[in-house]
């Protein structure tokens, strides 16, 4: 393994929830994608959704990443930090007329739930709270996945003008995520397949605002009775979870099965040595029902 000092990942989870074996995935893929190519491993928190916040969740999740032997090589940053920081950038688009105020709901869009412009050149409803819009184009935003290959969407067509700044008066995730990745210097974002559909919008925001787009690996996403492991969920949390087991089952999902019997220094060593992100299935989602190899 060579040292690498331009490569820098990341794990970002909300704090909406203990840390549980989808949230895990992400972790551990990104974390050993870092550590292969002798680059650094961050962890944001993304904590800019209070009203959906669970109390005490961001640092029980920074404590089951270090319990599970994954610490991040710089401190940890929370996006409630970086407010001023979104609202400059928000600013900045509304001024340079790449962004505009709405008052359409999410509820009052067509069945499509493409926005249709209807407040573009002016505020349909200025009673109404006030969120804010980025203007897309017909242009297609392409880019080639790690693993799932060539993406392709034309925003203008699939979503339409997207919320940049939500009517709660708080940042929208594509926004902070895309000045956050910049900030950080993330040179590779490794995630679940869940947010594939978000990638275009933010890399067209990374064009809007001049700033480097990342290279991005979207994992399968492990669901359980047709829904995605997660926190609304109610997922079992991994807190409660022997280290070695956790660690095996995920690398297993992720195409690497670890010979048994290992102890939690050897794993990781092990994981490293052989991690290869070709191995991970190029799917985007692999259901754990019925597989009693994934019985945690």
């Amino acid at each position: 393994m060579t040292e690498s000092a331009s490569y820098i990942g990341r794990f970002a989870p909300s704090p909406t929830g203990d840390l549980h074996f989808g949230s895990l995935i992400a972790a551990v893929a990104s974390f050993l994608q870092a550590r292969c190519k002798g680059g650094k491993w961050l962890v944001r928190i993304e904590d800019i959704d209070p009203p959906r916040e669970v109390d005490g969740s961001a640092d029980r999740i920074l404590l089951d990443l270090k319990r599970f032997g994954m610490e991040p090589d710089e401190p940890v940053l929370h996006q409630s930090s970086q407010i001023k920081k979104y609202r400059s950038a928000r600013q900045s688009l509304i001024k340079s007329n790449l962004a505009f105020k709405c008052s359409c709901s999410r509820k009052s869009l067509p069945g499509s739930g493409v926005y249709p412009g209807t407040c573009r050149r002016k505020v349909r409803d200025p009673s109404m709270p006030l969120c804010v819009r980025v203007k897309t184009t017909s242009k297609s935003i392409n880019f080639n996945d790690g693993l799932q290959g060539q993406v392709q969407e034309n925003l203008n067509k699939d979503c339409g003008d997207f919320v940049i700044w939500r009517s709660d008066k708080l940042p929208a995730y594509q926004l902070a995520v895309v000045l956050d990745d910049a900030l950080q210097g993330i040179s590779e974002v490794v995630r679940g397949a869940d947010l594939l559909d978000s990638t275009c919008r933010q890399i067209y925001l990374q064009q809007l605002l001049n700033l480097p787009t990342p290279a991005y690996i979207h994992l399968p996403v492990a669901t359980k009775g047709g829904l995605k492991l997660g926190k609304r969920f109610n997922s079992d949390p991994v807190s409660q979870l022997d280290p070695v087991k956790a660690i095996s089952k995920a690398l297993e999902f992720l195409g690497h099965r670890p010979p048994p019997g290992m102890r939690f220094e050897r794993l990781w060593i092990w994981a490293i040595e052989h991690w290869n992100i070709e191995r991970v299935p190029a799917r985007k989602t692999i259901s754990l029902d019925g597989v009693g190899g994934f019985q945690l």
